[in-house]
């Protein structure tokens, strides 16, 4: 029994991020793991904003087609950690903001994010996505060494 009901882990289909859903899966127990991947919708219009959101991880999701082969992945990874019960989510919007709306919206509690960026020099001047979530999430938070 891990002590939590819902966990929110989020993934952008990097290994790092995946090794985050492994350790969520492994920590889930009975609880339910929600698996999120924020998305930019591909409309042109989008790109360059999402682009300078994700900075220097820009190769992340543009769309949502990629997001639902992530998604799969990612549970799949999840499973095989010892998760019993996982959902999927593909949220539009960016990383933190996707992801902090996802914690109030699934009443969870517990956030897993990986590390990536957080000793970075633009993560310590721009912030991360572990940082950030760290500071603003309702709930616990747990950072995985990924990297």
């Amino acid at each position: 029994m891990s002590g939590y009901s819902t966990i929110v882990v989020g993934t952008d289909g990097s290994e790092s991020s995946l090794k985050a859903v492994e350790r969520a899966g492994a920590v889930a127990g009975d609880a339910t793991v929600v698996i999120a991947c924020a998305y930019f919708p591909n409309d042109g219009k989008s790109a360059t904003g999402a682009s300078d959101a994700l900075r220097d991880e820009a190769y992340q999701v543009m769309g949502s087609s990629p997001t639902e082969e992530i998604l799969r992945t990612a549970k799949e990874r999840a499973l095989g950690a010892g998760a019993t019960t996982v959902v999927q989510r593909a949220v539009q919007g960016a990383p933190v903001d996707a992801l902090l709306q996802l914690i109030v919206d699934v009443q969870a509690d517990l956030l897993v994010v990986g590390n990536r960026g957080l000793n970075s020099i633009a993560g310590r001047l721009l912030g991360s996505v572990p940082a950030d979530v760290a500071r603003k999430a309702a709930c616990d938070v747990l950072i995985v060494h990924t990297t």
